[in-house]
């Protein structure tokens, strides 16, 4: 089943990699953190993609978010995060390629299991992808979402960076 507008989070963890070695550039230090405690509090617009370096993801999605942050977080978002079914090492170098920092958060579910949890899993496997998660854009008011737009394939609308400062 589906998370839809008016329910709470379910618990979960997702993981995001800040640092990066000084020597040769990779992502260090990963960190996890709890949903329900990095939400509290906080209204965050979260996007969701099937996956780092796909092309639409990089092409408009990621970069989207990235240019309209500030806009975002003047109508009201404390953070802006980017979450896909990913190793956390991958979306940091991802967010790297995209100068994320300071604007998006990138963060990692490598094993789907919030993306599953949320009901925004699909099944990729057919074109060698795996489980993977469904593109969409969500807002979260203190944990509990006031908005949902989850796009069909190919489609891209209701969870673009335009739609969501909309939504905001």
């Amino acid at each position: 089943m589906t998370i839809e507008v008016g329910q709470r989070l379910p618990a979960g963890k997702l993981t995001e990699a800040t640092e990066f070695d000084p020597e040769n550039g990779c992502p260090i230090n990963p960190q996890a953190f709890d949903l329900a405690e990095a939400t509290s509090g906080k209204k965050i617009a979260i996007f969701g993609v099937p996956g780092a370096f796909t092309p639409l993801c990089s092409a408009q999605h990621l970069p989207g978010y990235v240019a309209l942050a500030d806009q975002i977080k003047a109508a009201g978002a404390d953070e802006i995060w980017c979450m896909a079914v990913n190793d956390v090492f991958v979306m940091a170098e991802w967010g790297k390629a995209n100068n994320a920092a300071g604007k998006v958060r990138m963060m990692a579910d490598g094993s789907a299991e919030l993306t599953k949890a949320l009901g925004l899993d699909r099944d990729l496997t057919a074109g060698g992808m795996g489980i993977r998660c469904f593109r969409f854009g969500m807002i979260v008011d203190n944990g509990v979402v006031t908005y949902l737009g989850v796009e069909g394939s190919g489609e891209f609308g209701v969870s673009k960076a335009e739609t969501i400062l909309e939504q905001l």
